[in-house]
């Protein structure tokens, strides 16, 4: 039976013909190529290498190649995506009891994640472009859209924080609530469908 590899998320479809679309990304089956193996030095049949990975020819390409081939946009997002929950989960206490501790608690895990979230901004677009072919699917939509959310909602939160340190002691809290849930959702959103990327289920 022959192998067909998805030529943006190197899904591997098994049959005599490639799939209409693939399953994990969504690109049409015109985007399929037919899986070729190599043999490495003891003989063990391993996938050839894409095209895309070829020689990069400037210092900015071998960096974003090197970032790209060491998974460091999945590795990266593991930060906002770990402290993400927390935040929230401080300033819903704060909201309960009336606490500054938890307030300050959840402002400053919000700066972390506005440290981080440049980096795991860049290193996604250049996984996006490098890996992915700037595929424009559905998937990739939806991913760009809930990344793009995440990092504004954070940037909300922090300016009214800062403009407004009171603002869950006040009648809004509830609106500043809203926007930190949606910010939890759209992370969450962007992670699962990374994860399906990366794990192809």
């Amino acid at each position: 039976m022959k192998k067909w590899q998805c030529s943006v998320c190197r899904y591997i479809h098994r049959g005599d013909t490639p799939p209409d679309k693939c399953p994990i990304c969504g690109v049409s089956g015109d985007r399929f190529v037919l899986f070729k193996a190599e043999s490495n030095a003891d003989g063990d049949a391993q996938p050839s290498e894409p095209a895309s990975f070829a020689a990069p020819a400037s210092v900015y390409e071998k960096v974003t190649g090197l970032m790209v081939k060491h998974h460091t946009h999945p590795v990266s997002v593991h930060i906002p995506n770990g402290i993400l929950p927390v935040t929230v989960v401080l300033f819903l206490l704060a909201w309960a009891f009336d606490s500054e501790l938890f307030v300050k608690a959840g402002f400053i895990n919000l700066i972390f994640v506005i440290l981080a979230l440049p980096f795991v901004l860049f290193s996604g677009i250049i996984e996006w472009k490098n890996k992915y072919g700037q595929a424009l699917t559905t998937i990739f939509k939806i991913k760009l859209v809930a990344a793009s959310l995440t990092a504004a909602t954070c940037l909300i939160s922090v300016g009214w924080y800062l403009i407004n340190p009171q603002v869950l002691s006040s009648s809004k809290a509830w609106i500043f609530i809203l926007v930190n849930i949606v910010m939890i959702a759209s992370a969450g959103i962007a992670g699962h469908i990374g994860g399906k990327l990366v794990f192809k289920d």
